[in-house]
């Protein structure tokens, strides 16, 4: 019997694929969500956002050996990634400003080179992940749903809706919006848009520091697990587009199921080449819808 085969004959089981690809997806949806902030405001692609995920789960681990719990150590990694995000703008991101978009991906590239090896010297290759000590729910039907899974979903939900409340009603909120649609014209009513530039790398580190202490709990943390996350982040953005967060939430959503799907019917051992297949088919469509509305608006 084919795996194949098992899906349809077991209703339980897609139910089941579909409950953790949305889980997971929240996840991955909260990466995207800093990825769309940076990219819409500074017009910057930060091909290192995977990493400052991966940094972010690794401040969790350190934290919970000091006897702290992983759920509390998430804020405080998140305020850590926050200010390791505020140093790397002052260092490297404000060098990429009114540049070449190409420029960003390279110059952000090779800080994903340098943060990877940095975090490979200071807590070595091995795989890791820590036990959030938290149980599953057993739902009618065999659905078996880990905790730590539905914090993290609910997570994702509640930044998302406090991240859209800052950015409509907080003042450097609003400064935020204001420089994304038009920094020349914020500078001239007064707004520090280098200020507004370092807030927001600051804010995107921080919500994938939060993004890096779940993942931590859910699944592993290795020096080199940046790039998937980066990935997962630009198709998701892609996907969903820079104006709000919701359509990123499902994008997400709809990602971890597909790569659900494909590591069931595939091997777990495939999923990462169906993730970079995934990005090619989603790139070269993305090209070809741009090329049909340039010609017919012609």
């Amino acid at each position: 019997m084919t795996d194949l085969a098992v899906l349809f004959q077991t209703p339980e089981l897609n139910l089941q694929l579909v409950v953790d690809g949305l889980l997971a997806g929240a996840i991955f949806a909260l990466a995207a969500y800093g990825m769309a902030l940076v990219w819409g405001v500074m017009n910057l692609i930060n091909v290192a956002q995977g990493e400052l995920v991966m940094l972010g789960g690794y401040v969790v681990i350190w934290l919970a050996g000091q006897g702290v719990h992983p759920l509390l150590a998430v804020p405080v990694a998140a305020a850590a990634m926050a200010l390791l995000g505020w140093v790397l703008y002052r260092l490297v991101m404000f060098r990429l400003i009114d540049r070449d978009l190409f420029v960003s991906v390279l110059a952000t590239f090779g800080l994903s080179i340098v943060l990877q090896q940095l975090a490979n010297q200071a807590f070595g290759a091995n795989v890791r992940a820590i036990d959030a000590g938290m149980g599953s729910v057993f739902l009618p039907g065999g659905l078996v749903v880990p905790q730590v899974k539905l914090v993290a979903f609910a997570a994702a939900l509640v930044l998302g809706a406090v991240l859209m409340l800052f950015l409509r009603h907080a003042r450097l909120g609003q400064a935020i919006r204001a420089t994304a649609q038009n920094a020349r014209a914020a500078r001239v009513l007064g707004v520090d848009t280098d200020r507004v530039y370092a807030a927001t790398f600051a804010l995107n580190a921080a919500i994938c520091g939060a993004a890096g202490g779940l993942v931590a709990m859910t699944w592993v943390i290795h020096p080199y697990l940046g790039l998937p996350y980066t990935v997962r982040a630009f198709m998701i953005v892609v996907v969903a587009g820079l104006g709000s967060m919701l359509p990123v939430l499902f994008a997400g959503g709809g990602l971890g199921i597909a790569e659900n799907y494909a590591g069931f019917l595939l091997g777990t051992e495939y999923q990462t080449a169906f993730l970079y297949g995934l990005l090619v088919v989603i790139l070269v469509s993305r090209n070809l819808l741009l090329r049909r509305r340039r010609s017919y608006l012609k």
